[in-house]
């Protein structure tokens, strides 16, 4: 059984952990992360989820994703998360998220590495993800436009493409 901390709107952690599924409280929130691997060719790490999976079954994803479980850390969850997914193992510890996305219970953590990966050697969690492959930015599209991947907005998938060099939102 899963366990999250809990924080409050400003994301200071409060004195309460919750069991994932249990209600919230409105002014109670939790830390989820999400890794997005780039290989040199400038693709995207990307997985099918498995069809028995609760929500969005069957459908390709960005790299790896779930929430901090109590005691995590943002960099702690993105570890751990990559390498229960995919076998990755991957260190956070002096890095900070690229961009943080607000959503209704919580707070999304989006970490985007460049890290060449090669196929055959991942453990994918059986539980979770019955597929990887690399994906351009055009094929993520396209598996969009077929009701194949996750419905990001397009323009957050163009964002991760072209912001995984650096931090912020002007170009330099």
């Amino acid at each position: 059984m899963e366990t999250w901390d809990l924080y409050d709107k400003h994301r200071n952690k409060i004195e309460k952990q919750i069991t994932r599924g249990d209600a919230m409280l409105p002014n109670e929130f939790h830390v989820v992360v999400h890794v997005c691997i780039f290989n040199s060719k400038g693709e995207m790490l990307i997985q099918q989820r498995q069809p028995f999976k609760h929500g969005w079954s069957n459908l390709w994803d960005i790299t790896c994703g779930g929430s901090a479980i109590a005691g995590d850390t943002s960099q702690q969850a993105a570890s751990r998360e990559l390498f229960e997914e995919l076998g990755i193992h991957y260190n956070f510890d002096n890095m900070r998220p690229q961009l943080t996305i607000n959503f209704e219970r919580g707070f999304d953590d989006y970490y985007l590495i460049e890290h060449n990966v090669d196929l055959n050697e991942l453990t994918l969690q059986a539980e979770e993800v019955q597929a990887a492959k690399w994906a351009s930015k055009e094929e993520i599209f396209m598996l969009m436009e077929q009701k194949m991947f996750i419905p990001y907005y397009e323009s957050m998938i163009a964002f991760l493409f072209e912001g995984r060099h650096h931090y912020g939102s002007i170009r330099l």
